[in-house]
């Protein structure tokens, strides 16, 4: 580290001046908000400020992948019904193993529907630990408490666990709350959480917006109030750490409010928020919604949050399968999760549910274990790791794939039919005479003004036009077969 630079302990007795020059766990109150102009400029980019400040990593001894696909992940998309969402609960709990390393889904309590849902999921257990999310009302904590009780009465089951949307940036506080004051508002969520603890439950804290908070002046107090509730009563109070914007950065030396590293530090070793409590949850807004990710586990949170594939309000939210990999990376090992069930939770999203995803989207995407370029197509050939994180075969359950464009050429060519021929035997190479009329035949398709690639159909049918693999079909009826989009090269 270079010797100008605080170290570590230097910027922990840094935060704790900082603390101690406003009044012990009191809120610093303000009348006008403050928006953090010089940061958040509204008319250009976010400012990236560098205080040069360092703090060490510190990774937590267990890590947790927890899920919001049917809270924040459904307020992106049509409404689940209950069977969609009982299935996907399923799904995400073989995907997390028996290690349950997906811990923990948030569910709504809102509907007759909601609820029906909760109690489904909580009868099969064999998924996540299933929890309600509600707002900071007392109308939404009576329904939270009253619904419990029902279950347990009726069902002997337990819903044990809410969350609350406790809303900490100023943007929020003077403008969703008509402009009451930081201490109003906050000592309201406080009021709130004991009356859920005190009646026995446990209680996740959403500090939304908190990469636009003032940290020094709101959080901190805030949260040490938290802490203090959760001594007395003996409840757990998860501090969840919302980008809500996608404002966050992964660098320790980016300033606060931005810095996630910095904000994980300062929850831990200055509010005294166990690791196990502290919880990140990412937007992509600016595109650093799994850095940022990565940067809470590295620097102390013991939890992440996200949704399947991703779905999430405007940009979505951190998907949950580029968490399981990045768990694996931290771990290197997946402790049991089922990575192969990404690929089927792809398909239900697509089939039954009518989702398009994004064909570039990481892991999960087709384009994912393909590859267009002759170039790449040719070093496949010669060595499948060369263009591949990993083997998507065994992780995925996908098989490598080439895509066949003007730009393939012939190793292009004679990938996709060791990709799609492979399994009965016969090799392929690009010297080969089949290979080299296919290519023949592809390049006069483009020639003639085609844009798009051949689809997988039009190429087995080339290929049987061609006397390849399925020469046993006759001409004609390799001919007929050909779209003639494709035999005329027309796009």
């Amino acid at each position: 580290m270079d010797g100008s630079r605080p170290s570590g302990r230097e910027f922990l007795s840094f935060v704790k001046r900082e603390s101690i020059d406003s009044p012990d766990l009191s809120i610093v109150d303000a009348t006008e908000p403050d928006l953090l102009r010089d940061i958040f400029p509204w008319e250009r980019p976010p400012a990236l400020v560098l205080d040069g400040v360092s703090v060490p990593t510190e990774v937590p001894a267990e890590l947790w992948i927890t899920d919001t696909t049917f809270r924040d992940g459904q307020q992106a998309r049509e409404p689940y019904t209950q069977e969609q969402m009982v299935h996907l609960y399923g799904l995400l709990g073989r995907l997390g193993g028996p290690q349950r390393r997906i811990s923990m889904s948030e569910f709504f309590l809102y509907t007759k529907k909601d609820i029906n849902t909760v109690v489904e999921c909580l009868r099969r257990g064999d998924g996540p630990k299933v929890t309600a999310w509600i707002r900071a009302t007392s109308k939404d904590v009576a329904l939270f408490e009253e619904t419990s009780r029902r279950i347990r009465a009726e069902t002997g089951l337990e819903l044990d666990e809410t969350g609350i949307l406790t809303s900490l940036s100023d943007y929020h506080v003077f403008f969703k709350y008509g402009r009451k004051g930081r201490r109003e508002v906050l000592e309201g969520y406080l009021a709130l959480v004991e009356e859920v603890l005190r009646a026995g439950f446990a209680c996740r804290c959403h500090l939304e917006d908190v990469t636009r908070s003032n940290v020094m002046g709101v959080v901190v107090p805030f949260v040490r109030r938290l802490m203090r509730l959760a001594e007395t009563h003996g409840r757990p109070v998860v501090i969840r750490i919302p980008d809500t914007v996608g404002v966050g950065v992964p660098w320790d030396v980016a300033a606060l409010p931005r810095s996630i590293p910095k904000l994980v530090y300062l929850l831990r070793h200055v509010c005294g928020v166990p690791a196990e409590w502290l919880e990140f949850h990412g937007h992509q807004d600016l595109g650093l919604g799994i850095a940022n990710a990565t940067a809470a586990w590295m620097y102390g949170a013991a939890r992440n949050n996200g949704t399947l594939l991703g779905v999430g309000e405007r940009a979505g939210n951190i998907p949950l399968e580029t968490l399981v990999f990045a768990y694996g990376g931290f771990r290197g090992r997946f402790d049991g999760m089922d990575t192969r069930v990404i690929t089927e939770i792809v398909e239900y999203y697509e089939k039954a549910l009518g989702h398009r995803n994004p064909d570039f989207a990481p892991i999960t995407g087709r384009n994912f274990a393909m590859t267009r370029a002759g170039v790449h197509a040719d070093g496949t050939l010669k060595n499948v790791e060369m263009y591949l994180p990993f083997d998507v075969e065994a992780l995925l359950g996908v098989a490598p794939r080439a895509g066949v464009t003007p730009y393939s050429g012939t190793a292009g060519i004679a990938f996709w039919l060791q990709a799609t021929y492979g399994s009965s035997g016969r090799s392929f190479s690009k010297d080969d005479a089949l290979v080299r009329r296919i290519h023949e035949s592809v390049e006069g398709i483009f020639a003639c003004g085609r844009t798009t690639s051949l689809s997988d159909r039009e190429m087995e049918a080339l290929v049987m036009r061609l006397g390849g693999p399925e020469s046993g079909v006759t001409a004609s009826a390799a001919a007929s077969a050909v779209p003639v989009e494709a035999d005329e090269g027309r796009g």
